[in-house]
């Protein structure tokens, strides 16, 4: 069942990056199908946990029965006031897999892909209200356009936005095939292409995952003991970009230096992957939809200087 929910991406490299202590706590930060979280439980022994995160409820369908579990079905956002709730003020390891789910894609009524007619809607929480029909329905021509440049890197991003303002005030855009019958006229170069772009942007603003990645990495050195590791695994620019300037520099652009001294940001963090990991040839032969994917390791060190 977790299987055709979902084949983890980078599974061996991200579970070795993260060098698991047999008795120590972990967090898996998307628990999905469970590929990454079963992974780490067969290393743990009986003083070992793992602390679920994934606001996904058609994850929980993938949990197995395991005492040394516990599942937080909310963002991972929240990392810290969870783990305060259940008494790991630190952990060992953090994993987030930042991916959408093959069960997400190929679910039409989630809306999340181009190739399926279905609502409009791309949440990963279906408790939370906006989907992205309300966004294309109700956000004005320069917020679209804002998020269509930044979030997907549409060429055309004004006149994307533009269009969409005059459809909706003619036609219903609350279903997949609505929404790219409207703006074929807009498109440019190949369709398949040009919608994916338009449709991340849509589902990052739907579920605010860049902030999410951001809050998320900021609780990290407070979080993860001395020695432990995070993992994360991206799968576009705009995620490893942040992913990569926190790890090395402690803030999510990298600024430059106009101290005479030289001297760089203070950070807990010790960039282990100097290059990000990417699936071998057998892994994307097996799983083409692994081929975006990106790993960045990073350690807690400590930063007494006495």
């Amino acid at each position: 069942m977790a299987e055709e929910y979902h084949v983890p991406v980078l599974l061996h490299e991200a579970i070795a990056g993260l060098e698991i202590n047999p008795s120590g706590t972990y967090v898996d930060c998307t628990f999905g199908g469970g590929g990454h979280g079963r992974e780490i439980l067969k290393m743990l022994n009986s003083r070992g946990r793992l602390i679920a995160f994934d606001q996904d409820e058609d994850s929980k369908r993938n949990l197995p029965e395991d005492d040394r579990l516990i599942f937080i079905a909310a963002n991972f956002r929240h990392l810290s006031r969870f783990l305060r709730l259940h008494q790991a003020m630190q952990v060992n390891g953090i994993l987030a897999d930042l991916g959408i789910s093959s069960h997400q894609i190929d679910t039409p009524g989630r809306g999340f892909s181009t190739r399926h007619n279905g609502p409009l809607d791309m949440r990963m929480n279906n408790g939370v209200e906006k989907d992205a029909y309300k966004i294309v329905s109700a956000y004005s021509q320069g917020a679209l356009h804002k998020i269509f440049e930044k979030y997907g890197e549409v060429t055309n991003a004004k006149s994307l936005a533009a269009k969409i303002v005059e459809a909706r005030e003619k036609q219903s855009l609350s279903t997949i095939s609505e929404f790219k019958l409207a703006l074929y006229d807009v498109v440019r170069g190949n369709p398949e292409k040009y919608f994916a772009k338009v449709f991340q942007a849509l589902r990052i603003e739907v579920n605010d995952e860049l902030g999410s990645l951001r809050e998320l990495l900021e609780q990290v050195p407070e979080v993860l003991a001395e020695g432990g590791r995070i993992a994360v695994i991206t799968f576009h620019s705009l995620e490893d970009r942040i992913v990569k300037n926190f790890f090395r520099y402690g803030e999510f652009e990298k600024k430059e230096d106009n101290s005479i001294y030289g001297s760089q940001p203070l950070t807990q963090l010790k960039v282990i992957t100097k290059k990000p990991v990417t699936p071998a040839s057998d892994e994307l032969k097996n799983n083409p939809r692994s081929r975006s994917a990106k790993l960045r390791i990073a350690e807690k060190v400590s930063t007494d200087k006495n």
